[in-house]
């Protein structure tokens, strides 16, 4: 056991670096970029911007009529090749790509991720302050979407063909059919003061005052708001588990040694709780990382912008746009490193569910 653990450990370092380095090469072919952005905005004039740069170090950079850059830049023409360095050096662009990808990747060694291009802050309080949207639509969707779907699941298995199963399947392949942002306008119309019930809170996590209120309260006002945002991520997720631990049960009760259990006299709940459950859910637990991982980030930006939710999905896909690479790079390698940690304790969870695995012997 310990020596897959440590082989599993080795091979996150060349996993995260290729994920970086192929992403960092694709962002270097990328147009638009930060250098290109901030010449675009002086340009315009942008009074805001040019104040910060060419104030930062003292010193007047204001183009002068008919004054061309001399960089390679698009929207550098009419600035000053004093400025367009400035420019260049504030965003880290003076050094060569390979030495700034070493740089970063030190950096990154020890979680130093630097300062938002954009915002006055550093990248690690940056997603540390969205952090909380994040893991509560994550983790409580995750949780309650496992918790529903998996009994469900097992009851179905075993009524297989009834009433029962035929109308759960047909809500939850049609809960799964529509999209998770259409169903969160439905809500929003329908309970949280559209054309009917306002019911539910449509913005943030807690309400005003939160913190004067006692402890109980603030537990119900926290569940308030995320009542519609769970709802409406999680159906997708729920009608999907369902049918895969349906369809995991249907095939273990099926196999010779559950009719020779059978055989030997035991109950149906022994047969299934002590030997079916335990292999049937192999494979829900090897989908439960990538759920997890793809609930806590990349299924949530268009509910956390629908339920004007501060996350890091919205984050994401907002750095993506204003090409702010710190953000960006830290959150891929966070996350890069989040799914692959999953992912061995996914593993790991399987011996605690069949102890016949042998993981010594297991090629990586």
């Amino acid at each position: 056991m310990g020596a897959y653990i440590l082989r599993r450990l080795l091979l996150m370092v060349p996993t995260v670096f290729g994920i970086m380095a192929i992403s960092f090469v694709i962002t270097q072919f990328a147009p638009g970029g930060p250098v290109e952005q901030a010449l675009a905005n002086i340009s315009g004039q942008n009074s805001a911007m040019t104040e910060r740069i060419s104030g930062s170090e003292g010193g007047d950079f204001t183009a002068q009529p008919g004054q061309r850059g001399g960089s390679g830049y698009r929207g550098s023409q009419g600035l000053s090749p004093e400025l367009v360095e400035r420019i260049e050096k504030q965003f880290g662009f003076d050094k060569p790509p390979l030495e700034r990808f070493g740089m970063m990747l030190w950096n990154y060694l020890r979680f130093d991720f630097g300062d938002s291009y954009y915002r006055d802050v550093s990248v690690i309080d940056l997603i540390l302050e969205k952090m909380p949207v994040s893991i509560s639509l994550g983790l409580w969707m995750t949780l309650i979407a496992y918790g529903i779907s998996i009994p469900l699941g097992i009851k179905k298995a075993i009524s297989d063909g009834s009433r029962f199963d035929i109308w759960t399947s047909t809500v939850v392949i049609i809960g799964y059919a529509i999209p998770g942002f259409l169903i969160a306008i439905m809500l929003i119309i329908v309970f949280a003061g559209g054309s009917f019930w306002s019911l539910f809170p449509l913005r943030g996590l807690t309400s005003t005052g939160f913190d004067s209120f006692p402890w109980w309260r603030q537990v119900l006002d926290y569940f308030w708001h995320l009542t519609l945002p769970i709802i409406a991520m999680g159906l997708g997720a729920f009608a999907t588990t369902t049918l895969l631990t349906k369809n995991s049960f249907i095939d273990e009760i099926g196999k010779q040694y559950v009719t020779t259990a059978r055989a030997k006299g035991l109950t149906e709940n022994q047969v299934l709780y002590r030997h079916v459950f335990r292999n049937a859910m192999m494979l829900i637990i090897a989908s439960f990382p990538g759920a997890f991982v793809g609930a806590f980030f990349g299924g949530s930006l268009l509910i956390e912008t629908i339920f004007s939710l501060d996350g890091l999905g919205l984050l994401g896909f907002v750095s993506v746009a204003n090409r702010d690479y710190p953000v960006v790079f830290a959150t891929l390698y966070i996350f890069s490193l989040l799914g692959l940690v999953i992912a061995l304790i996914s593993d790991l969870a399987y011996m605690w569910v069949d102890p016949r695995l042998d993981f010594e012997s297991r090629e990586v």
